[in-house]
């Protein structure tokens, strides 16, 4: 078992200081999680700081950015890393690509698979000077010129996981990504009755051992040094999970336990 934790993504000087008091702490991984700020900057800034620990992008919103864009910025952090750098993608909702990043929707299991395809088909490129001919539904890249590629690296291939709720995704990381990353409203019986076997008939697709595979999780914790600031901490907690109670993308998780209606309310 491994154990990572969050560093600010909103300030830029207390990225480092951070990342490399977890790695003193003992932590495993130090993550940023794309909600009001750019996920990436910070782990740029950890990068520097740190030796050992790894680095990742718990949730970087995906399609709103060209796979172009992000195989760069993942490609420049696994290589300042020297290849520490973990590249965690989701799609966000609907209404959130739609109306606030202004990007057509599409369903999202075919899309992200073809997104993370043409991600590892131009890190080939750069890597092993494979001609670049990746051409799909969504996405095609053709043009590669030595003028715009970066120098291989030397390092291994950069993991990617993706965010996964419904069955759907589910399945699509066990079948093409190198983990996955459950969401903290998940419930213990929505992972062992839903999460699990769904990862597992993505693994069978593609022959893999689970054993091959990362799976992160955890729920929502509430700390704090006096009872005032653990019941403040309590409050956001339970905002936070009005909040993803209210979103029909969670409410698979309300359905199993037999919640639906709380669901619907909350929306």
């Amino acid at each position: 078992m491994r154990i990572e934790t969050g560093i600010p993504i909103d300030n830029w000087r207390a990225a480092g200081p951070a990342a490399a008091a977890a790695e003193a702490l003992g932590f495993d991984g130090a993550l940023t999680f794309e909600l009001a700020s750019d996920p990436f900057i910070p782990l740029a800034f950890a990068a520097v700081a740190t030796e050992r620990i790894q680095l990742g992008t718990a949730i970087a919103v995906c399609f709103p950015r060209s796979p172009m864009v992000i195989a760069t910025t993942a490609w420049d952090l696994h290589v300042q890393s020297s290849g520490r750098f973990t590249l965690g993608l989701g799609t966000q909702v609907k209404g959130h690509n739609e109306r606030r990043f202004s990007v057509p929707w599409s369903p999202p299991h075919p899309r992200l698979k073809e997104y993370i395809g043409a991600l590892r088909a131009i890190w080939r490129c750069w890597e092993f000077g494979e001609k670049l001919d990746f051409q799909g539904e969504h996405y095609s890249f053709t043009l590669m010129t030595p003028e715009f590629s970066p120098q291989p690296s030397g390092l291994g291939p950069i993991p990617i996981t993706i965010a996964a709720v419904r069955p759907a995704l589910l399945r699509l990381a066990g079948e093409v990504c190198d983990g996955v990353r459950l969401h903290p409203f998940a419930t213990r019986r929505y992972v062992e009755q839903v999460a699990l076997p769904e990862i597992n008939k993505g693994l069978a697709r593609t022959g893999r051992e689970r054993s091959a595979f990362d799976i992160w999780g955890g729920g929502f914790i509430v700390t704090g040094k006096d009872e005032a600031a653990l019941n403040a901490e309590r409050e956001k907690v339970r905002y936070r999970l009005a909040f993803y109670g209210s979103t029909r993308t969670y409410h698979n998780v309300l359905a199993l336990h037999g919640w639906q209606d709380l669901g619907l309310k909350l929306h």
